[in-house]
């Protein structure tokens, strides 16, 4: 692909659609939604609500167009065995969605070595060029490199193979126009400073820093809260959004749970 004008550039951004997280003050945070043609990053500790809300965005990119989902099929890479079928029912049937037709339209693969990832990622161009996919999701993103890879030493050879997988990922984004939904890992940081009790950071580097459009902190509040913080984004502010969901057997929040809106 050669050069293009700043018009031709206009006409594709609004071609970008905005699926709803099911919930009203996360999409507000975000803008809207997660975003296609571009990368959504989701970081925390475990059961912060990552794998939730990417169970979630399973069912709602298959809504219409009109009712804030992306119309379109749901490709899923699962390196930690984090899928799970029975969890897409209920959710479906809170959208008033079929679940058997839901689940149909989400084609899923369990990745277990991050060159395997890698090549799921090469066949999938093929898939989407003949169906209309608007979603991938990558749980976790960076779980296989810190497993192939030990130690300082394979550090710069990681780093490459995970900058190589990144911009694989930024293509199908951007040819296919599918929104990108990647769960990462956190590690300890030991630069957080003194103020903070368990300082963590998210794993991956500046490498995948810099390939994520949207970079978003989830970390449990009191109780059953979530909160959800935009760290980095190229047109969004830095907010938190703080939702509170009854106890389910879906633990992310939906609309109708929602009691507290997005705040500054």
């Amino acid at each position: 692909m050669g050069y293009v004008t700043g018009s031709d550039l206009l006409q594709k951004r609004k071609q970008i659609v905005k699926i709803t997280t099911g919930s009203q003050a996360l999409d507000e945070l975000l803008g809207g939604g997660i975003e296609t043609a571009a990368l959504t990053e989701a970081f925390g500790e475990f059961r912060s609500g990552k794998t939730q809300l990417a169970h979630t965005l399973c069912v709602s990119t298959q809504l219409p167009i009109s009712m804030h989902g992306g119309n379109g099929k749901v490709a899923y890479i699962d390196t930690e065995g984090t899928f799970r079928p029975d969890r897409i029912v209920p959710i479906a049937e809170r959208f008033g969605m079929d679940a058997g037709a839901v689940l149909d339209n989400i084609i899923y693969a369990r990745a277990y070595t991050y060159e395997h990832q890698y090549n799921l990622l090469l066949g999938l161009a093929a898939k989407m060029a003949e169906e209309p996919f608007r979603l991938l999701i990558l749980d976790s993103v960076i779980a296989l490199f810190r497993v192939d890879f030990t130690g300082r030493g394979e550090l710069a050879e990681r780093q490459q193979k995970l900058a190589q997988m990144l911009s694989r990922i930024t293509k199908i984004a951007e040819e296919f126009n599918v929104a990108v939904y990647m769960t990462n890992q956190v590690i300890a940081d030991p630069g957080g400073g003194v103020f903070i009790t368990d300082p963590k950071k998210p794993a991956g580097g500046h490498v995948l820093a810099h390939a994520s459009t949207v970079r978003m902190m989830l970390r449990k509040g009191k109780g059953e809260q979530r909160v959800a913080k935009i760290i980095d984004a190229p047109n969004l502010a830095e907010a938190e959004a703080i939702s509170f969901f009854q106890s389910t057997t879906f633990n992310f929040p939906i609309v109708q749970h929602l009691i507290i809106s997005a705040v500054k």
